[in-house]
């Protein structure tokens, strides 16, 4: 647990999701056709962006959680800060209500079988800084997570400069940092963002750094990116990405400054990669639980067998699992289990969070017996664990052990 700290700040990304009923469509195809009448069913409101999505995870899973985020004062403005006064009013103490600003939304598109499809404003994201964070609730010693600075222009300027300094007030307090990313609408200014140096400047600053594959091999491998999505038009990237490549990647990211990584794969689970023994020393000072057994890990966590509903927010509360086996003091197996386990639930449900259970009924799903996926991808030099039901990587310190 943090030292004489549970409170967690969740900042960054915040919008609307409306979401229709897709339900009788079968793809995207048949409905998109020009000139064509569509019927769907009613809309869903819930808010969502990483605020939303990883802090209402962490709040439903029984953390205490700020949310700092920005709305306009329009109507959508207005339904996100009532949704959130709807599950805790305490919840919009940190959010910002600009004057003359637009709220963001997106559009969510959940069709059967189908990876989801955003139509997304940023809208006031675009113009959250650094001095939106009110210094004085940056308390000593917390958990402090950020999310989606690519569809924040404040935050992907000028080399991540005002996320490098936000993170910097965190480690004056002695904080632990967390950072999430989104991957970069091809044709906005923020894909033409140099991301494989804005995150050499950014993550020196990045105790535990959460991407998804797709985003990362797009910021740091964007030729392979590109080339894997010509070859194999349709494929989903977390099942064709040579397992060569996501541990180079991992290794290069723990060299520009992160201590811990975990690479979010979509239905392949997650893949863990930790940094030597000073690296982790620098987390221990601050975060107990994290010593001798994160040193130099690999592992690679399968997800949880369920019916998917809707994976919107699938990845944001992965890592809302994640942080909160972090804050329990759990084991890397342990955090990674509860990461799947927290993904899992939020699936089972067409919004972000409604489907997010509190911890101890995900620990008593994962004691149950919950069945694992089977990893159907090439692991090579991975070996399976049954005990643990993991694989353990050929870099992994302790192999066997917990």
């Amino acid at each position: 647990m943090l030292s004489n700290k549970s409170e967690v700040i969740v900042a960054g990304h915040i919008c609307l999701d409306i979401i229709p009923d897709l339900s009788i469509h079968q793809s995207p195809e048949r409905m998109f056709v020009p000139g064509r009448l569509s019927e769907v069913g009613g809309i869903q409101l819930s808010t969502g962006g990483a605020v939303s999505n990883t802090g209402l995870s962490l709040h439903y899973l029984g953390v205490p959680t700020r949310l700092m985020g920005k709305v306009g004062n329009d109507q959508f403005g207005e339904v996100i800060l009532n949704l959130l006064k709807q599950i805790n009013p305490s919840l919009t103490s940190g959010m910002i209500k600009a004057k003359g600003e637009h709220s963001s939304y997106s559009i969510v598109l959940n069709f059967p079988n189908v990876d989801r499809i955003f139509l997304h404003c940023p809208g006031t994201n675009h113009t959250f800084s650094k001095s939106d964070v009110d210094s004085i609730k940056l308390e000593d010693n917390l958990l402090f997570h950020f999310g989606y600075p690519p569809l924040m222009k404040r935050m992907y300027e000028n080399n991540g400069e005002e996320l490098v300094e936000l993170f910097q007030s965190v480690k004056n307090k002695n904080g632990i940092t967390s950072l999430d990313m989104a991957l970069p609408d091809a044709d906005s200014e923020s894909s033409k963002v140099d991301w494989k140096r804005y995150l050499s400047i950014v993550l020196p600053y990045v105790d535990i750094f959460l991407p998804s594959l797709e985003e990362i091999l797009f910021m740091i491998r964007q030729n392979n990116y590109e080339t894997i999505l010509s070859e194999n038009p349709g494929e989903s990237i977390d099942k064709i990405v040579p397992i060569n490549v996501i541990q180079e990647i991992a290794e290069e990211l723990l060299d520009m400054g992160s201590r811990i990584v975990a690479i979010k794969l979509g239905e392949m689970g997650i893949y863990l990669r930790t940094g030597d023994e000073e690296k982790i020393h620098h987390l221990s000072e601050q975060l107990e639980g994290i010593a001798q057994q994160w040193v130099n890990r690999e592992l690679w966590m399968p997800c949880f067998k369920t019916k998917v509903v809707g994976t919107t927010g699938a990845g944001d509360s992965t890592i809302a699992g994640f942080l909160m086996g972090i804050l329990k003091n759990r084991s890397p197996i342990e955090v990674l289990n509860a990461a799947v386990a927290v993904g899992a639930c939020c699936v089972e449900k067409a919004d972000a969070t409604s489907g997010i259970l509190p911890w101890e009924q995900v620990q008593e799903r994962i004691d149950n017996g919950w069945e694992k996926l089977p990893v159907t991808r090439s692991l090579e030099g991975f070996t399976w664990n049954n005990e643990y039901n993991v694989w353990i990587g050929p870099k992994d310190s302790r192999q066997l052990m917990p």
